[in-house]
């Protein structure tokens, strides 16, 4: 047994049905246990845990009931148990191990008491069960004892009310855990098999006690930052730092525009709502967009009295001032509130709440209506712009209100979002995305969408499609449209999908709107708007450019395209660039070797096959064992490699349809063209910068008069090739490379002129890595250079020593 481990019940660990941690993802919780939080979330704040002892919800009434009527009958008017305990000076403190709370056998991890040398007559009596230790301490009280139970029920309840502890313990553990302080060595400890598994549905809690789980946690639950507060006062203070025109309430959580001429009669514009929504709403902040942004905690509304302030003291009112907020409940009261405050006050006020999301129909959005999400950006980027302009606040929002009854949005996502700082799910929720399917229609604060699925990424895009634009959908037909309008589209990344899939996204439902909608947006903005936390979804939003009546400069699509600071509008093309569109493009040749100028220098079309022939055909046969000795000191591929370039480049040069050519360099192009195709990996790229550098050094030493290609003239271009290549690898001889083959053979048919002897000093070059240690590639991590040092030569060195004494023989 592990000694010194804190009991499972008061470390708050969530314990998955695996036996660990709950989805095998940890928020990262500070606490003086352990930094990386190995115990899980954070403590309830005090004020939380006194509510929720005071106030717990009904259907736990029979759970706390059924524990402290057990404490009080069990243990309280148990005198014999407290008069043994107290009289003996041994107290009952027992050490409850972590695996009590998910053994998966019958015995559940527990143990039976044996009274320690010397005290066998206080052994206790039969059918105690135990989970840990016994040991001499000091005497209990009745008094005392009810005072660690009541701080044991306090522990108790929370862990509960938190769902910390997904597996409740049976009556024996938590009397026993009652006791756990630590873990002495001075006792004995026999296994016991209980005769059967405890019943726990009379707690309400019987499906936490199954080893089974419908559903795998799949959510991101690792967070650098475990305190809320402070992860949302740090993101806010980084934008001070990004764009120096911005300034910080840190009370309010408010940012706005610094006071400058630029805000100086114009419309102020004011957003905000619930962090975890970044680069919204407080990225939106800045020059061409918003003039202030109020912040709440994560996911929920900033108060009345925060974005009264911001109205009041943060922002230059005198033009008037639009407050715009997506349409979710806390957001419209409050920002709706300190609204009616700002006209209250004799500033001129205007609220407007965005609804673009087709995801719940009209039946069920009732009179809230649909909810904002990702194409509301859009609308705060028009409205900020136009502001910008001078323009009046009545037409501000009058521009407002017709962007957002012309706009639709639909998201999905495969997972919901772990809220840094909150708890751990439950693994049995109905809430969690299961496996493989997608919900379509999903908010953004976790909100349930319109259905889940098992579906490819193509028909998922179609069936969000279909929600935004199908007419005769009498549920969420929000836009009318015909074939003649034109569109702006946006793909907002929900904060956990990659740039890479978020890009494969976009093309597809470009694709499919031209296909199955004859709609070709005239821009298509994609990037990170309107998040939920790093959620692992994205939404697609078509904005129907309708005319704004306000002239020139000041439609949707003008709007859209003109300047901003603010830092999370990535929106980086001029509008030049989108009206000046051209399918101007380099005229492609039919492959790269196409373009390459003839040369003058010659060799016999057949002596070049025979040559090559003979050493590509040694490499061939060598494979088998360049293929064994690469898998003792590398990942085995090198063999295979060499044995795919040579038989492509045979293929090539035999191809009767396309003849060599006296040409050289025409011949050489070739090759290269084929290995670059047919070899990959480090091998082949060094192959294919070797071969393109001596290509060059032969150009080099052409004349204007076809000549003949000598010794030295292929030993010049190889020395050129040997210094491109130091270019872009450190590899030496004496590395243990293919260096150790290629060198020699260079240098000595520079020096002899004799190929025979260069591709003789090439395989004792080889020879010689037997001895080496490895210093580059992926032989330095493999080890085990004991085994093979002095019996294995480097793989591509001899390979390539194979190569050039087959070509020596072709001659």
């Amino acid at each position: 047994m592990r000694r010194g481990r804190r009991p499972a019940l008061l470390s708050g660990v969530a314990r998955h049905p695996a036996g660990g941690a709950a989805s095998g993802r940890r928020s990262i919780i500070a606490g003086p246990d352990n930094a990386l939080g190995r115990h899980g979330p954070p403590a309830t704040e005090p004020t939380a845990l006194v509510s929720s002892l005071l106030f717990p919800p009904t259907h736990h009434a029979l759970f706390y009931l059924f524990f402290f009527f057990f404490f009080f009958f069990f243990f309280l008017l148990d005198p014999a148990a407290v008069e043994a305990c107290s009289s003996t000076g041994v107290a009952c403190t027992l050490a409850c191990p972590t695996r009590s709370l998910r053994c998966p056998d019958a015995n559940y991890g527990r143990r039976q008491l044996v009274a320690p040398p010397g005290l066998s007559g206080l052994a206790p009596t039969a059918g105690s069960y135990v989970s840990g230790q016994h040991y001499k301490g000091q005497p209990v009280t009745s008094t005392f004892a009810l005072f660690f139970l009541l701080l044991l029920l306090l522990l108790l309840l929370q862990a509960h009310q938190s769902s910390s502890l997904y597996y409740i313990l049976t009556p024996e553990q938590l009397y026993l855990s009652f006791y756990s302080v630590r873990t002495p060595s001075d006792c004995q400890i026999a296994p016991v098999r209980l005769r059967k598994q405890p019943d726990n549905s009379s707690i309400g809690r019987a499906s936490y006690s199954k080893r089974e789980s419908h559903t795998a946690i799949t959510m991101q639950t690792k967070h650098f930052f475990s305190d809320p507060t402070h992860l949302v006062n740090s993101a806010l203070h980084s934008l001070t730092l990004t764009n120096p025109s911005l300034a910080f309430d840190r009370q309010n959580k408010i940012i706005y525009r610094r006071p400058c001429k630029d805000t100086e009669s114009k419309v102020s514009i004011i957003s905000g709502g619930g962090s975890g929504h970044e680069p919204a709403f407080a990225g939106f902040v800045g020059k061409g967009m918003l003039t202030a942004s109020v912040a709440g905690t994560i996911f929920a509304s900033p108060s009345a009295e925060q974005v009264r302030r911001a109205l009041l003291q943060r922002v230059d009112g005198s033009k008037g001032v639009l407050v715009i907020v997506m349409n979710y409940t806390g957001d419209v009261m409050n920002f709706g509130l300190a609204a009616e405050k700002g006209n209250a006050a004799g500033i001129k006020t205007e609220f407007f709440a965005i609804s673009d999301d087709v995801g719940v129909g009209r039946e069920k959005g009732g009179k809230v209506g649909r909810r904002g999400i990702g194409g509301g950006v859009m609308v705060l980027k028009i409205v900020g712009a136009l502001a910008e302009t001078g323009a009046s606040l009545e037409e501000v929002y009058a521009t407002a209100q017709l962007a957002n009854n012309n706009l639709v949005s639909v998201g999905s996502s495969l997972e919901h979002v772990h809220v840094p700082g909150r708890d751990m799910p439950d693994p049995n929720s109905d809430d969690l995305v299961p496996h493989g399917e997608v919900e379509v229609g999903m908010g953004i604060h976790n909100e349930p969408g319109s259905h889940r699925m098992k579906v490819t990424a193509e028909e998922m895009i179609q069936t969000m499609l279909k929600q935004m634009l199908d007419q005769n959908d009498k549920e969420r037909a929000f836009l009318k449209y015909s074939s003649s309008d034109r569109f702006v589209l946006l793909i907002n990344n929900l904060g956990g999908v990659s740039t890479l899939e978020l890009s494969a996204l976009t093309a597809e439902v470009v694709l499919q709107l031209e296909r199955d909608y004859k709609i070709k947006p005239v821009r298509t903005i994609q990037g990170t708007f309107l998040t939920s936390l790093n959620g692992m979804g994205f939404s697609i939003s078509l904005l129907r450019l309708a005319d704004t009546g306000l002239g020139a400069g000041k439609s949707f699509l003008e709007l859209l395209d003109a300047p901003s600071e603010a830092v999370g509008w990535a929106a980086p093309i001029q509008t030049s660039t989108w009206d000046n569109q051209t399918s101007a493009s380099f005229e492609s040749a039919s492959s790269p070797r196409a373009v390459e100028k003839p040369s003058n220098l010659t060799l016999d079309p057949a002596i070049l096959k025979k040559v090559l022939s003979s050493g590509l055909d040694r490499v061939i046969k060598a494979e088998p064992l360049v293929t064994r000795y690469d898998t003792i000191v590398g990942d085995g591929d090198c063999g295979i490699g060499l044995q795919r370039g040579a038989e492509a480049i045979l293929k090539e040069i035999n191809d009767s349809s396309t003849p060599l050519t006296p040409d050289v360099l025409a011949t050489l192009h070739r090759i290269i063209d084929v290995v670059e195709n047919t070899m990959d990996g480090t091998s082949g790229a060094i192959y294919a910068i070797f071969l393109n550098a001596l290509a060059h050094g032969l150009r080099a030493q052409d004349k204007s008069t076809p000549m003949s290609v000598t010794s030295t003239i292929w030993a010049n271009a190889l020395q050129h090739s040997l210094k491109a290549l130091a270019k872009y690898t450190p590899a030496q001889p004496g590395d243990r490379t293919l260096m150790d083959a290629l060198s020699p053979f260079i240098n000595t048919l520079i020096e002899t002129e004799d190929i025979r002897k260069a591709a003789e000093a090439a395989s004792q070059g080889a020879e010689a890595t037997k001895m080496m240690k490895a210093s580059l590639g992926r032989a330095v991590y493999v080890g085990g250079e004991d085994e093979w040092v002095g019996k294995i030569p480097d793989p591509g060195a001899y390979g390539l020593s194979e190569f050039l004494n087959g070509i020596a023989e072709g001659i």
